[in-house]
């Protein structure tokens, strides 16, 4: 069990309690609030890491619980989760305040991968996250400037490529799953996007050629791992 607490607002009470479980089972620590004023209270009484929020709630619904967290907390993520799949309801609620809105249904796997990727990019505790500039073997990334330098020549990378290796920088020498690589980068997962990011892999390969020490490795089934020897 890990220190992620989530609050999950979820009036069917059934869905609720399989989601909890299985967000238990990816070793986050749940409380299940039913309504919009339930969760508030929770809210109040207790610390969360993250809240992930239906929109339509009994006693409160959850556009004006997200207000009312915001007025309080303008920091904590938030992750709606509804069945309202209209523009007007996802930009009300990035409107409100909301970090990420997920339609029902969703797959539970990628929702864990959302949850990940926006506590990294949310967090203090790790530092090593907010890292802009990396010097591995003879090449200097600056990542503010998207500029990749190899003994001191500049190599033109785009900003899809750039953020790719800013992922596989900040996780030096430890591999990085394909999902986790995608939600970071694209902000979801698919076939197609998969396909692209297997092609910028190749791309970034080529710009790291010249240097034997560095190498990017494709864990099959399971992601990308930059070596730097």
């Amino acid at each position: 069990m890990n220190d992620t607490k989530i609050l999950l607002v979820e009036d069917n009470e059934s869905f609720g309690v399989v989601l909890r479980d299985f967000l238990e089972l990816e070793n986050f620590r749940v409380e299940l609030a039913t309504d919009g004023l339930m969760a508030f209270e929770k809210f109040n009484t207790d610390k969360f890491d993250i809240c992930l929020i239906d929109i339509m709630l009994p006693k409160m619904d959850g556009y004006n619980l997200i207000k009312k967290i915001r007025e309080i907390d303008t920091n904590i993520p938030l992750i709606v989760t509804s069945a309202k799949s209209m523009k007007w309801d996802k930009l009300k609620g990035f409107d409100l305040g909301c970090d990420d809105y997920v339609t029902k249904p969703f797959d539970e796997d990628e929702l864990v991968r959302r949850i990940n990727a926006l506590i990294r990019r949310t967090t203090n505790t790790k530092p090593v996250e907010k890292q802009l500039k990396f010097d591995f073997a003879d090449f200097h990334y600056d990542h503010k400037n998207y500029v990749l330098k190899y003994k001191g020549d500049n190599i033109k990378i785009t900003q899809k490529e750039a953020n790719i290796l800013y992922v596989l920088l900040l996780n030096k020498n430890e591999v990085v799953k394909r999902d986790d690589i995608m939600i970071s980068v694209w902000g979801k997962t698919d076939y197609f996007i998969g396909r692209s990011l297997d092609v910028f892999i190749t791309r970034i390969r080529k710009y790291l050629k010249h240097e034997p020490r560095v190498k990017i490795e494709n864990k099959h089934g399971i992601g990308f791992v930059l070596t730097d020897i």
